[in-house]
């Protein structure tokens, strides 16, 4: 049985077929991603296929997650690729979705309510959800939450200094997000330090193309997360605005006369990296640019250093930490956040080999800390689609054995 999986963040697209391997493991028939979708910057979107030894790059124009998804299908199609069931990541399942769903007529309703908890993510896995019904509607589809990482919150980290009345009648407390991803990456460094999870204090930053977000570890659980409530707030990210004084909002609505779904629209998709640098909500454009523009270097100390707050933070929250983790794109891909994140550090026993932070390679699991440190820093490239995958077999297998 093979499983198409679709990963959809905020300014991409990934997906890979999964087929079932030897020991419980997935074997990846294809893969690939659309990259800079809907994104405005210097460089063009374009879509990577990796089939067997070839990988095919076509540069085109992809304004929207459903033309991503049918570029997809596309492709499958054309290779004559086989496909038994769809797996889906929903970012924000609210109060109503605790556990991974099948897909039908009572679950996508319920979903329509989770549209406004992560305006960014989760119309767009809906688009994508739609194309895959549209032409693919006789194939089982599942769908995963980001937030199940999170449910071992305490309260003093996920209660909001609110009326208790009001947090538990409109469910407003932090959910915290990139849970699939945090899920793999904890696992790959438990391996790595040869350590059981259980035995573990990490620290670890998702930073995305889109979204990016940090979680504190204790003892191989969450005890905190900057994303809240909405996938809106801590880290400065690509086009959101990460924290900012409530206040503000409000003062535009009154001031400027801005409506809800304007500032939602602003805080969302025009701020961030896209909003301090003019230019691009791609860091790699602007670390590219900063050295001849000013607004783009500005961006750039932003991030980092609101990223280098955060980690100290959850430092100083878990006391002792084992191991620090930067993951996703941005994570692995980008020397200098790693660089600037931990620079001054040292107090609290993070430092670099700068050698082998410039020389780790993006695929595959590098230390970058001196030999002896205490905090093994630690680059991981995570693969939320492999726990999709797996959550899938999971699903398909436990309904094919009520059936028989």
């Amino acid at each position: 049985m093979n499983i198409l999986v679709f990963n959809c963040g905020s300014s991409s697209l990934n997906y890979k077929i999964f087929s079932p391997g030897t020991a419980g493991d997935l074997v990846v028939v294809c893969q690939g991603k659309a990259h800079r979708v809907g994104v405005k910057g210097s460089q063009p979107s374009f879509i990577e296929h990796h089939l067997q030894e070839e990988t095919f790059k076509v540069t085109l124009p992809i304004p929207d997650r459903h033309t991503a998804a049918n570029l997809v299908l596309d492709f499958i199609a054309d290779r004559h690729l086989v496909v038994d069931g769809i797996g889906h990541r929903f970012v924000h399942g609210g109060s109503i979705f605790q556990e991974s769903v099948r897909l039908d007529e009572e679950t996508q309703a319920a979903l329509q309510a989770c549209l406004p908890l992560a305006p960014i993510h989760n119309p767009n896995s809906m688009s994508v959800i739609e194309v895959c019904l549209k032409r693919m509607s006789d194939l089982p589809q599942y769908l995963t939450f980001d937030t199940a990482f999170h449910a071992s919150l305490p309260e003093s980290a996920y209660r909001y200094a609110l009326p208790e009345q009001l947090c538990k009648k409109m469910g407003i407390r932090k959910y915290g997000f990139h849970g699939l991803s945090y899920q793999f990456v904890t696992t790959q460094a438990a391996w790595y330090l040869e350590k059981p999870l259980e035995q573990l204090n990490l620290v670890a930053c998702h930073l995305g193309t889109g979204g990016s977000s940090a979680v504190a570890i204790r003892e191989g659980k969450s005890i905190d997360t900057s994303m809240g409530f909405s996938p809106l707030a801590g880290l400065m990210m690509s086009t959101r605005t990460g924290d900012l004084d409530p206040l503000i909002p409000i003062f535009l609505m009154e001031d400027l006369r801005i409506s809800a779904k304007e500032i939602t629209t602003v805080f969302n998709k025009k701020s961030g990296l896209l909003g301090v640098s003019g230019l691009s909500s791609d860091i790699r454009d602007l670390i590219h640019a900063a050295q001849e523009n000013e607004a783009a270097s500005q961006a750039v100390e932003l991030y980092t250093y609101r990223l280098k707050k955060m980690i100290a933070a959850y430092v100083l929250l878990l006391g002792k930490v084992d191991g620090l983790i930067f993951t996703d794109d941005v994570g692995v891909q980008n020397p200098l956040v790693r660089s600037r994140a931990c620079a001054g550090m040292s107090w609290c026993g993070i430092t670099l080999d700068e050698v082998a932070n410039l020389e780790a390679p993006w695929d595959q699991i590098a230390e970058i800390s001196p030999p002896g440190a205490p905090v093994r820093v630690l680059s991981i490239p995570t693969d939320e689609e492999r726990v999709i995958g797996l959550e899938g077999y999971r699903l398909l297998e436990e309904v094919s054995d009520v059936n028989h």
